[in-house]
């Protein structure tokens, strides 16, 4: 099964193919527009895949932000559980209770302080997610936008084609009449 983006790359190949193909009119297969459209086409084209390219590479980025700092609050926590229970145990064995809520301190500020990095993270996590799903909207417009405008040049090339088609037919009648015209005047 194709992913979204091979999908995607296969749409606007199909999409530049549709509009080669719709450049060309007659038997001879003149373009009827020259290179800037099939450029434009082109340029257009490479400007979304940029922009799909830097959507994917920040939403890689977060991710991978996000996954590496939930390993290492895993490995503190983890850590911390270690601790605790060491202490625990070693307290209630050789300590008086004193001794142990004093020891106890230490590790609440540990947690505090990985608390408020987590608190960070989030806060930096939310306007990230915003933007992303901001620019994969305006990412869409303009596709969309895009599509729109291709589907509305090939309507035209499709009615230019039937004009010229029908105009050469009228010609070509005129120049029948012409013709049996002159033939009789002979």
């Amino acid at each position: 099964m194709a992913t979204p983006k091979q999908s995607y790359e296969q749409q606007q190949q199909q999409n530049v193919q549709r509009v080669r193909n719709s450049g060309m009119i007659n038997s001879n297969q003149s373009p009827i527009g020259d290179d800037k459209e099939e450029e434009m086409s082109r340029s257009a084209l490479a400007m979304f895949r940029a922009k799909e390219e830097e959507i994917e590479r920040k939403k890689m980025e977060v991710r991978e932000k996000v996954h590496a700092y939930l390993g290492r609050v895993e490995e503190e926590t983890k850590r911390l559980a270690e601790i605790r229970e060491a202490s625990l145990t070693i307290h209630t064995f050789f300590f008086p209770f004193d001794e142990l809520e004093g020891l106890s301190d230490p590790l609440r500020k540990e947690v505090a302080v990985v608390r408020k990095k987590i608190d960070s993270v989030n806060k930096e996590l939310k306007p990230l997610g915003q933007t992303c799903q901001r620019k994969e909207r305006e990412y869409k417009e303009a596709l969309e936008a895009f599509n729109e405008k291709n589907k509305e040049k090939a309507q035209l090339v499709t009615k230019l084609m039937e004009l010229v088609t029908e105009s050469e037919r009228l010609r070509m009648k005129k120049l029948e009449e012409l013709i049996k015209n002159v033939e009789t005047l002979h």
